[in-house]
């Protein structure tokens, strides 16, 4: 009996490729087996696909059926094409199937852009731990850090071969950087494009590899740098240094290094954001009439005037005595929190003192 396979797909006879195609991708992930779904109707769709998918089987089949044979001929009933033509050794392109499902392709056991070009080896990202004094953070600062790295090989320049070494054309690959091999799957015989073992994708070999990098492009060193610290840096933040990871292998994107800050605090200042937070102690007598007190700040003393009457737990703000912003301008305020101490051990007299003003 002749399949509608235009119904199997769900799409009518006037659909476009680029219709059946969406329609392919969306029932083949609908039914796939390693997704839970029915093999059968799976097959069922490939089959459908691979007759409508192409232009030239799609104008047989429309005129024919499915009874036509592998040479596009009428036939005696003969069905083929989809599974039961894989039965019999019919084969899948790679870049077909890989357009097909994309990034989905792993369901195959193959990765399309794996296949297609080499993946270069980028570079490793690195982080790096700067522990600053809480006024270095303030004002900025600038640090010498030395640690050890991979590096771009300084004598083949990355490339992997030995100064004046020969450079020919993989004979493996013939220069395309990848092999092609065919694969028995459940949907047949597959073509997968791999990565050339001989010359790992470069499509080139070397006579001899490079005497100090052994033919990777990177060699290890002790990196030592001078990196500039903005003011206004808190705890938890860091600094990304593009292209001052590690180096890449031959030749590939270096990786970028992070540098992430961690301040000390201080025995006085604590910090809330951009402001400044300290507390300072005065005595009831300078509670009651006033006074005026010094206050250290980040960039130096204050006079703080301290109106008569102030209670304890009084906040004062020093507008713009705080941190610089790092991303903007202007700074944070300093906040004074003020602490009456109260007098222990007062004589009788005092008390009594105390007792007639009413305190």
């Amino acid at each position: 009996m002749s399949k509608d396979y235009y119904n199997v797909l769900g799409v009518s006879k006037s659909a476009s490729s680029d219709e059946i195609k969406a329609a392919f991708r969306k029932k083949a992930h609908q039914y796939h087996p390693d997704k839970g779904g029915d093999e059968e109707k799976f097959k069922e769709v490939n089959e459908a696909y691979q007759v409508l998918g192409n232009e030239t089987k799609r104008k047989q089949y429309d005129q024919f059926g499915t009874t036509f044979n592998n040479s596009g001929g009428p036939s005696g009933g003969q069905s083929w094409g989809g599974f039961s033509g894989f039965q019999n050794g019919a084969n899948f392109d790679f870049d077909d199937i890989s357009d097909m499902f994309g990034g989905f392709g792993d369901i195959f056991g193959f990765s399309g852009s794996q296949a297609r070009t080499k993946r270069e080896t980028a570079g490793r990202d690195m982080e790096i731990l700067i522990k600053l004094d809480f006024l270095e953070a303030v004002f900025g600062t600038e640090k010498e850090i030395s640690f050890p790295k991979k590096a771009q090989c300084d004598r083949c320049n990355g490339t992997g071969a030995e100064p004046r070494a020969k450079i020919e054309t993989c004979p493996v690959c013939h220069g395309s950087g990848f092999v092609v091999k065919l694969q028995r799957t459940i949907l047949g015989n597959i073509k997968t494009k791999q990565t050339c073992s001989q010359c790992g994708g470069e499509g080139k070999i070397y006579s001899e590899s490079c005497s100090k990098c052994g033919g990777s492009g990177v060699y290890r060193k002790q990196e030592n740098l001078k990196v500039k610290i903005p003011a206004g840096i808190n705890s938890g933040e860091s600094i990304r240094l593009s292209g001052k990871g590690e180096a890449g292998e031959r030749g590939a994107p270096a990786g970028d290094l992070f540098l992430r800050i961690q301040v000390l605090p201080h025995k006085k200042f604590q910090r809330d954001n951009y402001d400044i937070k300290t507390e300072e102690e005065i005595s009831v007598t300078q509670a009651i009439v006033g006074a005026k007190i010094e206050i250290e700040t980040v960039e130096g003393k204050v006079t703080l005037k301290i109106p008569e009457g102030t209670q304890s737990g009084t906040i004062f703000k020093l507008k713009d005595k705080g941190i610089s912003r790092l991303h903007g301008s202007g700074k944070g305020d300093h906040y004074v929190k003020i602490k009456v101490k109260i007098p222990k051990n007062l004589t009788k007299k005092q008390k009594n003192t105390l007792i007639e003003l009413g305190l």
